[in-house]
């Protein structure tokens, strides 16, 4: 995507101009995002989703048996016969993974890389519905999808932003409006991390939000000396070899803090397992029980692909890749692999592609190293037969 096209998705302006201006800083309403917006789900089929086991969904009344009551799905069939005619939300995670025409919206993003994005949480609201005035610390596009939502937005917050005493909703305690919008099927309005808002339903209406997979700092620091540990020998310690007589046996000097940062700097610095582990991580799978592979051979791939078989990515997997060195890394569903420099174009194909046949994958399925990527993908469960 040329990055100094406008765009009718962010209101005109460039990605370039998005991403200097408005990303990570401050918000940005756009009319009409989407012309002559459908949603391409209806609500009650976004209730039928609700139903499902292996689907994350949320009930939020703001007058149930105590305010902003929550429930939790999946929900029976009769959940939503004894609701109010107002003032419910009900909200269903991760709707691109189950619903392949939503899962086409996020083309609308590709001025973004696909692996930050995290998924399409889809509500439907009754007039008066919300969530409560509370922020995210990731960002997030909110695209109407059907009636109206008004949006209210206020001042930025952080951990130390006053919150109502409940044991499952962060809502602000504070909300100090500064803007407010009534938001059609098609517009949308995009917020940076932190930053107060309050959306409420008009009448029936549903919204995409589109959200961003953003590490904490303490998930960073957590996970990745996690995976580090993996690869260091018990042996390897904190080492004082050489070191002068101690003037105070009771007083740690500076030298020693030293030499302990200087253990943290050798492996923290590695930056080949410091891709490996940020590329298995921001892959992980939001539901990797849904990644399951099938069991083939090698012949039988080939067999099944000559007469006609499509691949397309398992909705629930998630890929990427980057260089290593010399090498090449793909990245798929929280596991990695290293792969020759000669594999660039396949590894970009089978990122990108929405399918894989005989046509685009032929020549690589001539290709010892290629063959079996695919091989190993199908079998991990980050490919998949399209009938499947």
């Amino acid at each position: 995507m040329n990055p100094d096209i406008p765009l009718q998705m962010l209101g005109g302006i460039t990605a370039r101009e998005f991403l200097r201006d408005y990303w990570q800083k401050k918000p940005l309403l756009v009319r009409q995002a989407i012309s002559d917006f459908e949603s391409p789900i209806s609500p009650d089929e976004l209730a039928g989703l609700a139903l499902e086991e292996e689907v994350e969904s949320r009930l939020i009344l703001e007058h149930g048996e105590r305010p902003w009551e929550l429930r939790r799905g999946p929900f029976a069939e009769d959940a939503f016969a004894d609701l109010p005619e107002r003032d419910w939300t009900l909200l269903v995670q991760a709707v691109d993974q189950f619903v392949p025409e939503v899962a086409e919206l996020l083309q609308n993003f590709r001025f973004l890389p696909s692996w930050r994005i995290d998924d399409v949480m889809i509500s439907f609201a009754t007039p008066g519905g919300g969530v409560g005035p509370h922020f995210d610390n990731y960002d997030v596009f909110l695209l109407q999808g059907q009636g109206r939502r008004r949006w209210k937005i206020g001042q930025m917050c952080d951990s130390d932003s006053p919150m109502l005493e409940h044991a499952d909703l962060r809502i602000l305690a504070n909300f100090e409006q500064t803007d407010e919008w009534v938001l059609e099927p098609g517009d949308m309005l995009y917020l940076p991390p932190r930053l107060a808002h309050y959306g409420t339903a008009e009448d029936d209406c549903m919204t995409y939000s589109v959200g961003f997979r953003a590490p904490s700092a303490a998930e960073v620091l957590t996970h990745f000396t996690d995976f580090l540990s993996q690869f260091l020998p018990d042996e390897e310690r904190y080492s004082d070899a050489g070191t002068q007589p101690a003037s105070d046996p009771h007083q740690i000097q500076r030298d020693s803090l030293d030499r302990l940062k200087a253990l943290l700097n050798e492996h923290m610095g590695d930056e080949r397992l410091l891709m490996t582990w940020f590329g298995q991580f921001m892959t992980e799978p939001k539901y990797p029980e849904l990644v399951a592979g099938t069991e083939l051979s090698e012949d039988e791939l080939l067999d099944q692909i000559e007469n006609g078989a499509m691949l397309v990515r398992n909705p629930s997997a998630r890929l990427a890749w980057s260089e290593v060195g010399e090498d090449l890394v793909l990245f798929a569903s929280g596991q990695s692999r290293l792969l020759s420099a000669s594999l660039r174009e396949l590894l970009k194909l089978i990122c990108s592609a929405d399918v894989l046949h005989m046509e685009n994958l032929g020549q690589w399925l001539a290709d010892d190293e290629g063959r079996n990527l695919v091989l190993e993908l199908v079998k991990q469960g980050s490919l998949e037969f399209a009938d499947e």
